[in-house]
């Protein structure tokens, strides 16, 4: 598969990297940097928690990487092995391929991380673009996936597009525009993750077809326990859609945060419990 153009120069590339590598040198807990071959290449895989824990498997969103997890990944790691990875085709450290989102592409990826990671199955945290590879996995290797997180979810509710004029307008005003845009798409405010964020949306060019939405019947026949997290004003998706539609899903509980834009933040402790609650037909 050639390598896709994702970056606008080859010295945006670098940029973006040795910032990236430097948010590493700076992560709140300790943990391991891997890289695991594919067929897609190269993917890297940041690790932490006791190697003996049950594995969680996170899946960040489009234009970012595994660095999206700093906030989660400490309470996670108490209690889990904790397995952040980067997606093919977005700006982080694996491969520069955008496999088909039409295919079996990210299951076969996914399944071939999994063996390198010696892993038979794995609790799943997706979010955004991450969700939807999560949920596809899903679908196409239930037994692979104990239980589901989906962030702000891709490939359920419709796909909408009204946070784009703002974030173009934003951007239009320089490094400064630049910065709000990153602010108002991601939601975050740690400093030193929204200036990378900034470099990024500076450097890097975002996947921009629309994504496979997932049907009633594929999400009806998911067996493992389903939890989704949306924002109410989510302008990337339509939550009431999302919601709506995830009642297919027998084991699946939706919880709507008022307020809330497509970032979903500040969820850890919520999606801890739900990964360690073994419900009665477990």
């Amino acid at each position: 598969m050639d390598e896709a153009k994702i970056y606008k120069s080859e010295g945006g590339r670098l940029a973006i990297q040795r910032s990236y590598r430097k948010l590493l040198d700076d992560w709140p807990v300790p943990a391991r940097r891997r890289t695991v071959d594919t067929s897609l290449g190269a993917t890297f895989v940041l690790e932490g928690g006791p190697p003996d824990a049950p594995p969680l498997v996170l899946l960040h969103g489009s234009g970012t990487n595994a660095a999206m997890w700093r906030a989660e990944f400490p309470e996670w790691s108490r209690r889990f092995r904790v397995l952040a990875l980067d997606l093919p085709g977005e700006p982080g450290l694996s491969a520069q391929v955008r496999p088909p989102l039409d295919s079996d592409a990210h299951a076969r990826w996914l399944d071939e991380v999994f063996e390198a990671l010696g892993l038979e199955d794995a609790a799943v945290v997706g979010a955004s673009l991450g969700a939807w590879v999560a949920l596809d996995h899903a679908v196409r290797r239930p037994s692979r996936v104990s239980r589901l997180v989906l962030l702000c979810p891709a490939g359920i509710g419709r796909q909408t597009y009204g946070w784009l004029l703002p974030v173009i307008l934003l951007r239009l005003l320089g490094p400064w525009g630049r910065r709000r845009s990153a602010a108002k798409v991601a939601g975050v405010d740690d400093a030193s993750f929204l200036d990378f964020l900034t470099e990024i949306y500076r450097e890097f060019r975002p996947r921009t077809e629309r994504l496979p939405v997932f049907t009633d019947a594929q999400l009806a026949g998911l067996p493992m326990p389903v939890l989704a997290i949306a924002g109410e004003r989510d302008a990337m998706f339509d939550t009431a859609e999302t919601r709506r539609r995830l009642r297919n899903a027998p084991r699946a509980t939706v919880r709507v945060l008022p307020g809330v834009g497509h970032s979903v933040l500040g969820q850890a402790e919520r999606v801890s419990a739900f990964l360690v609650i073994k419900s009665t037909v477990e």
